[in-house]
């Protein structure tokens, strides 16, 4: 669903020719197909005005407790047809690659071979009720993917020419009205949604692309839009085409040029993860470039098949594309370490152009995931440096228990700029965000706070698997050693001291625990900041009457609501106030929001751990 970019699908090149083999494993749903797009120009998100006529109460309701979730049910492979790499040299004897080419899917006969992973339908957790109705054997008639009510799109965009068709939906260029901007609309007809798992996918992917925006070489989310006949997810448009459409046109690129894409296709796995997230599909026709300059921004898109994962747990759905498959998702036995497999198949592929493991037909792809080798013998591989072939020894390795994290990934000297690996490892994204959130100050967090409450249920759905996955107890409550342990989980390495100063720092009301309202609030992406409809509810909800300036005495209200004591409001109020008249207005407000946490904390005398956090990834999405 997440290309916005799209053009023909195409494989890599095979003496100069284009092969019919490729392909993905979709998980009950065929490879979209797509149809070629005209270049146009990349458009920024700007904020988008439309000012709320009154705020919500702050109160966020902790998510109910639910049952410990079982293993995700297995999907049924359908595979359209797959692209073979280009054959530079023989392949090893004995594999599929001696055979014949395949003849096309329809003329093909059934193979003797014992079948590689065959996924076998399990039962699914129930659904929530009440978003899709069943009308008969043939299909679902879907009342409503997202939910919630939502504006009506073409209020706000006018549809422009197609940019491309797939199997669900289609995507069209579209302009704000209010600003001119270009976007990219995915209009998915509900039609087509014919079981429960489609609908829980197309609501996951936006779920996820919410989740991770903000990161600068993810593909960001506009908003999601719903009426009767379809869901419209409006993104960012990119129209430099896909990395693999340039690896063709190379062959391959230079060492320099290789290190450079893998840093930024490694960062994103590993921001992924440690927002709690597999992409499951990651290969070079999923990173587009968002104009055609060489030096172009990369952007990850297309979450379909990605998940929410809490750490240790397993997956057996067998999902994503033949050639970069990970061993163990062949096995029906994997977790995050997938991603980093796939990623390590992308670098050598940047790097001579063609799959580690590959082979004419699809069976023999998986043998080779399964047993090959890797071959540095031929051209250019003895041109290659050993750091190159270093890094992919130990990405390429098939027991993911010995393979390297995404973080490791990034450490190798072959990736970095000077040749040496940072000297500690970069923050996890929640424990970055908890830090920045703990520089902030009073009223700050308490904007934030209301801003949480504003949000609709896919905006917030990462986070709050988050805050499932570290509530052990299930009591709507975060205590200390949960979050000491949650934070370990994620790869935190933490002194009690700094752990106890973020507990403090998080708990907006000293109940001595993080309610999950304050966990929202805590761990939300400041990009959220940055829409004006959110600003304009939050200060709604401080001024009172309606004057268009906060005052002490309001101020003193909201601080009484949110259960917090013994405060200076002359304090609170000259931070924010740049005119000094003792009160605070809309673009007082506004610039306080928008200001680094930075500066708050020698005025406040909080806890402040923002020195240095420019280097986490998640610091450097806001730079």
């Amino acid at each position: 669903m997440g290309n916005v970019c799209v053009g023909p699908r195409r494989s890599f090149a095979k003496n100069g020719f284009f092969s019919t083999i490729s392909g993905s494993i979709w998980r009950n749903r065929p490879a979209a197909s797509s149809s070629p797009s005209e270049p146009t120009t990349t458009s920024r998100s700007v904020p988008v005005v439309q000012p709320i006529a009154s705020a919500p109460s702050p109160e966020v309701k902790p998510p109910a407790p639910e049952p410990t979730p079982t293993a995700p049910p297995a999907p049924i492979v359908i595979s359209e047809p797959a692209r073979p790499p280009p054959q530079q040299h023989p392949p090893p004897a004995g594999t599929e690659a001696d055979t014949p080419p395949a003849p096309p899917p329809s003329q093909q006969q059934p193979s003797s071979q014992p079948a590689q992973p065959q996924p076998r339908q399990q039962s699914r957790p129930k659904k929530p009720a009440g978003h899709i109705k069943r009308i008969s054997s043939a299909g679902l008639q879907v009342e409503s993917v997202l939910r919630r009510k939502t504006d009506n799109l073409k209020d706000k965009y006018s549809l422009g020419r197609k940019l491309g068709q797939g199997q669900f939906g289609t995507t069209y260029l579209c302009v704000d009205k209010a600003t001119a901007l270009e976007y990219a609309c995915k209009s998915i007809a509900k039609r087509k949604l014919i079981t429960d798992e489609d609908v829980e996918d197309v609501r996951r992917e936006i779920q996820i692309m919410h989740h991770l925006a903000g990161h600068p070489n993810i593909i960001s989310i506009r908003g999601a839009y719903e009426d009767a006949v379809a869901v419209h997810v409006v993104m960012e448009l990119c129209a430099g085409g896909e990395l693999f459409d340039r690896i063709v046109r190379r062959g391959h690129y230079t060492e320099r040029q290789a290190a450079e894409l893998a840093r930024v296709i490694v960062a994103v796995v590993e921001s992924c993860h440690s927002l709690g997230v597999m992409h499951r599909d990651l290969k070079p026709e999923n990173f587009l470039f968002v104009g055609n300059e060489e030096d172009a921004a990369l952007k990850t898109i297309d979450f379909g098949l990605s998940m929410f994962f809490r750490p240790g747990e397993i997956f057996s759905d067998v999902v994503g594309s033949p050639y970069y498959v990970a061993p163990e998702v062949l096995k029906k036995n994997y977790s995050q370490e997938a991603d980093v497999w796939s990623a390590g198949v992308i670098v050598y592929i940047l790097l001579c152009g063609v799959p580690p493991f590959w082979a004419e037909t699809e069976q023999g792809i998986f043998e080779q995931v399964l047993h090959g080798t890797l071959d540095f013998e031929s051209d250019p591989w003895p041109s290659v440096s050993e750091g190159a072939k270093d890094l992919l020894r130990k990405v390429l390795v098939r027991d993911p228990k010995k393979r390297l994290t995404a973080h490791q990934v990034l450490c190798h000297p072959w990736l970095q700029m000077s040749g040496e690996a940072p000297d500690k490892p970069l923050d996890s994204a929640v424990l970055s965000r908890l830090k920045q959130f703990s520089a902030m100050n009073k009223l700050k967090k308490m904007a934030l706070r209301v801003i949480a409450e504003n949000l609709s249920e896919e905006e917030i759905a990462g986070l709050k698997e988050m805050f499932k996955m570290m509530d052990t107890d299930n009591s709507g409550q975060i205590n200390y050693e949960e979050l000491k342990a949650g934070l370990e989980r994620v790869g935190a390495n933490m002194k009690e001291c700094e752990i106890s100063q973020l507990m403090q720092a998080a708990d907006i009301d000293n109940s001595g625990t993080i309610d999950y309202g304050e966990f929202i609030a805590a761990t939300l992406h400041l990009n959220k900041v940055e829409r004006e409809d959110h600003l304009y509810a939050a200060f709604q909800y401080f001024d009172k009457d309606g004057s268009g300036y906060i005052t002490a005495d309001e101020l003193q209200q909201a601080c009484d609501e949110f259960g917090i004591e013994d405060v200076r409001l002359d304090d609170m109020i000259g931070e924010v106030d740049q005119d000094n008249d003792g009160r605070i207005d809309y673009n007082e407000f506004v610039a306080m929001m928008h200001k680094s946490t930075a500066g708050f904390g020698k005025k406040s005398h909080q806890y402040n751990l923002s020195v240095g956090l420019r280097d986490a990834l998640n610091i450097k999405s806001n730079s």
